[in-house]
């Protein structure tokens, strides 16, 4: 059975999620209280709406109960109305909420008010950007948990040549390898005893900073 996902909200961020989210292949009902934007929204994703995400009644009948995710994607402008439609959903019974803020005082209040997650797009975004211009191996970073973010990283030329054992990254540096991906393929459980190779891509599981501590020393 597909997901099911509720996002209200279609600015940039918005929209991008709709996109991303359907292609994906998750059932996304996308709302903005502005028509233009739900027509837009309307080509991508599964539903569209155009409702305020504040209204109470025309947000019941979105039921966020039913959906495996919420996001409030409401921009800066409207604060008032992400506060509230971020404690409507977890009223109505959403089973996991997110919400958007571009700052670390709105971020806290929608958290007081039933936020399961709060994420900023920019500081995001502009963390992963700098990442990748201070080492260029790195070509992607995606938050798993408090602390803890995969990381897909080109393999050094220090490692060509040299098995997963011989490197000891757990034990060294606390970075654990959990897929690898080799020209089209990709092998989830790779071989330690096998030599790495010019080009492969490691996906790794680490503390936050780890790989750029590691990278570091590799300099």
């Amino acid at each position: 059975m597909k997901k099911q996902a509720l996002v209200l909200g279609l600015g940039p961020f918005g929209m991008a999620l709709v996109r991303s989210l359907t292609a994906l292949g998750v059932d996304v009902l996308a709302v903005d209280k502005n028509p233009k934007l739900t027509r837009l929204a309307a080509d991508i994703a599964a539903e569209a709406a155009s409702f305020d995400g504040a209204d109470e009644e025309a947000l019941a009948r979105a039921a966020p109960g039913r959906r495996d995710v919420c996001i409030c994607a409401i921009g800066d402008e409207s604060r008032d109305s992400a506060i509230m439609c971020t404690a409507l959903l977890r009223q109505m019974g959403a089973r996991r909420v997110i919400a958007r803020a571009a700052d670390p005082v709105l971020a806290r209040i929608l958290k007081l008010v039933g936020a399961h997650e709060v994420v900023n797009p920019e500081n995001a975004f502009g963390e992963r950007l700098a990442v990748h211009i201070a080492h260029e191996g790195v070509m992607g970073e995606y938050p798993l948990s408090a602390g803890i973010i995969i990381t897909e990283l080109l393999v050094p030329e220090a490692f060509v040549g040299k098995t997963l054992i011989e490197l000891e990254l757990p034990r060294k540096h606390g970075i654990t390898v959990v897929a690898l991906q080799r020209g089209s393929d990709t092998v989830p459980t790779p071989d330690p005893r096998s030599p790495l190779r010019r080009n492969d891509m490691l996906v790794v599981v680490s503390r936050v900073g780890a790989v750029s501590t590691l990278l570091d020393q590799l300099e």
